[in-house]
Parts: C-alpha cells; structure tokens; sequence
C-alpha cells in the first residue's frame, strides 16, 4: 500500500467510526477505494472554514484525506461536502446490495461513487445535477460505473425513477411532491430542510407500507439551495420555526387532512407532525 492509498484507508476509517460505522463495512470500503483527489478538480485546491475558503500549502493529494469540505472549483459556493456528514446520512439511510437510489445535486459524482459501489452491479443510480460545468465533470468521473445514470437537470422535477433511496444534497425548503411519489414502500428519502437564515437540519422520512410518512430530523446543517425546491414563503417560516426550535420532536409527514396542533410546521399539501405516523386520521 503507497502513502496515498495509506491516508486514504485511515481516512475511511476516521469518518465511519464517526458515523459509528464498523471499519469492515461496506460503506468503509467504498470510501477507502475511492480517489477523492479525481473529483474536487485540479490543485490549489481551497478548504471552506467559517471565515472563508483558505488554499491548500501544496498539491499533494494526501491535503484532501481530512474531514474537510473542498471548493469544487465552480461558480459560487459548490463543494465537495465534509466527508462525516455524509457518512452519517448514509449510515442512516443503510443502502443495500441491490437497491435502487436516485442522488439529487450530485456535484462532480463524489458521493455518487461511494452510493454506487453500496448498492453493487444489480442495484441503480441515477444521479441529477443542475450546474453545466460539474455535469460535465460527473459524467466523465461516473463512466466506468454501469449502473449510474447522469441527468443534467434538476432533480426537484418530476417524474423521478421508483425508487429505494432517494439522497438529496442540496437544501429545500419542503420535501417536494417529486420525491415523496418515487419512493417505494420502506423507501427512505434524506433531505436537508433549510430556511432563508440561519441552520436547518436533515430530515429523514421514511414511506411506511399503510403510505403514511415517519419523519425525523437528524442533525442540523447548511447547503447551498436546490433550484425549484425553495419558496421564498417556506423558507421565511422555516427561519421562525428553526429558531423556535422542537424540531427534535417531530414523528411524521402528513400529506393530507388539517393540521393540528401537532403540527411543527406546514407548507402547501404537507405538514410535519409531533405525532407517530398513522396516529392521526389524516394518514
């Protein structure tokens, strides 16, 4: 094993032991044997940080084996996003052999790639990305891979595929009617809820076989906006109610009757309840 390979293997280890993910799992071995150095674009490569992005000293791959968030060299804030966040939410979404998953804001085909290798040569990706320029890029970096699909466009457009997994890496302002419709039965959909201001969270729902909705919000986060899945009225009620807080007691989506007074919080057809799913007779 070289030095990079050495660094690349400890850093697999490193984040999924964050995500409580043992080192002899499949989710460890794809990140392990995945180059993160083919997808972020060629040196200086910058490293956001809270104060901005601060450029790597040198151009050796090695830089890019931390738990770090990498610009990936577009227009605006796109990145390469921090390595244990994601290795938590597909933990969380525990992608099986075989499984079908659409991976909506795939950037370069980073996490697409580590997607791909969870669900093997009998399971399907179908990655969506609005950004020419990274489409391009995902394209190039997905070909050897027979079981991914890249679509430049945006992934908040229906009709999506049926689907197992649906992994959302840009941020709504509710979970669109598009997702929610292309889950199969035990299908798990992660998105991350973000309002105008300030911190959302990742909000995991879970399509039940009666077809009502568990939901669950997992930690906070930030991304960049997803095109055609924000309201500029969402995303204001979303700032009121994420500073309220008691996102943590919310149970389920429900997608029809009146809210009550279980209710978090509402957009238009949809609202998220404190109750568990199919306790309300608007399941």
């Amino acid at each position: 094993m070289d030095r990079i390979e050495a660094q690349r293997s400890f850093f697999a280890r490193l984040i999924t032991a964050k995500a409580g993910v043992a080192a002899d799992s499949a989710l460890c071995a794809a990140f392990a044997s995945t180059p993160r150095e083919r997808f972020v674009g060629a040196p200086p490569w910058k490293i956001f940080t809270r104060t901005g992005y601060i450029e790597a000293p040198s151009d050796d791959p090695g830089l890019l084996y931390q738990d770090v968030v990498v610009s990936l060299g577009a227009e605006g804030p796109l990145n390469n996003g921090e390595p244990s966040l994601h290795a938590f939410c597909l933990a969380t979404l525990n992608v099986q052999k075989g499984e079908k998953v659409v991976h909506v804001g795939a950037g370069t085909g980073y996490y697409t790639t580590i997607l791909a290798k969870l669900v093997g040569e009998t399971g399907s990706v179908d990655a969506y990305e609005v950004e020419p320029s990274l489409i391009l890029r995902a394209v190039e970096n997905l070909r050897e891979l027979p079981q991914v699909s890249v679509h430049g466009k945006s992934g908040a457009e229906g009709p999506l595929p049926s689907c197992d997994v649906l992994y959302v890496n840009a941020g709504a302002t509710s979970p669109m009617p598009a997702w929610l419709e292309a889950l199969n039965p035990g299908g798990r959909l992660l998105f991350p809820l973000t309002p105008e201001e300030g911190v959302g969270a990742m909000l995991l729902i879970t399509k039940l076989e009666s077809a009502s909705y568990s939901a669950r919000f997992l930690f906070p986060a930030q991304f960049v906006g997803c095109l055609g899945a924000r309201t500029e009225d969402e995303g204001r009620r979303l700032t009121q109610a994420f500073r309220e807080g008691k996102w943590a007691t919310v149970h389920s989506l429900r997608r029809d009757g009146t809210p009550d007074s279980t209710c978090w919080f509402r957009g238009p057809g949809w609202w998220l309840s404190t109750e568990a799913a199919g306790s309300l007779n608007s399941t």
